[in-house]
């Protein structure tokens, strides 16, 4: 039976295969970068340990060698580096590939302050100001009795990462202070974009789409 367009694809989401949203905002942002190119994929549930970098997401390519006749998968890690590989695999089309060197180097930097610094207030948020309502949805299918186990575990390497980070050192008012002057400033440049009414996203968007 020849497969279909969605069997050369698995992305790993870290939870039940469904089509419900999944919070990870790593996950957003690459099902986001698929659906802009049409790109059929099926849903795996995976987890960090099973992951290639222990990190959700990750996908399983299936590459076919037609002269061998043989398939192999592939694993990859890290939305940023499973885009890069599809792009230079041409399953995705390369959405800066118009942009001027200047123009990228705009686009690297809103990625980054959302990727490696909205994230983590977004992280204390969910673990540290919510802890219970965190815990109860990603470990909805966890007994309770090991809910709270494996909840504390959780919760103490996120607070450890956090602290190294910098974002668990600071003051509740502090990290609202910070969070609105990020904010405010994607919402500056989303209006510009707008009356500019560019061609098309660039990486930028699909950053952005998932940061809580």
């Amino acid at each position: 039976m020849t497969p279909s367009p969605a069997d050369k694809l698995t992305v790993h989401r870290g939870s039940p295969p469904s089509n419900r949203y999944v919070w990870s905002p790593f996950v957003t942002k690459l099902e986001a970068r698929l659906r802009f190119d049409g790109v059929a994929y099926r849903l795996g549930a995976g987890s960090p340990r099973s992951a290639p970098k222990g990190k959700i997401p990750y996908v399983d390519v299936r590459l076919d060698d037609g002269e061998h006749d043989e398939t192999r998968v592939e694993s990859l890690a890290d939305s940023t580096l499973i885009i890069r590989a599809l792009v230079q695999r041409g399953m995705l089309h390369d959405v800066n590939a118009g942009l001027q060197p200047a123009q990228r180097a705009h686009d690297l930097a809103v990625r980054a302050m959302l990727e490696d610094r909205v994230y983590f207030y977004g992280s204390r948020e969910k673990w540290r100001d919510n802890y219970y309502a965190m815990r109860a949805h990603v470990l909805a299918a966890v007994p309770w009795p090991l809910q709270v186990l494996v909840g504390w575990l959780a919760y103490r390497g996120v607070e450890s990462g956090l602290h190294g980070q910098g974002t668990g050192r600071l003051e509740h008012e502090e990290v609202q202070t910070l969070k609105l002057e990020v904010w405010e400033s994607i919402n500056a440049l989303l209006v510009e974009a707008r009356r500019s009414a560019g061609s098309g996203p660039d990486d930028r968007h699909t950053a952005s789409s998932p940061v809580p």
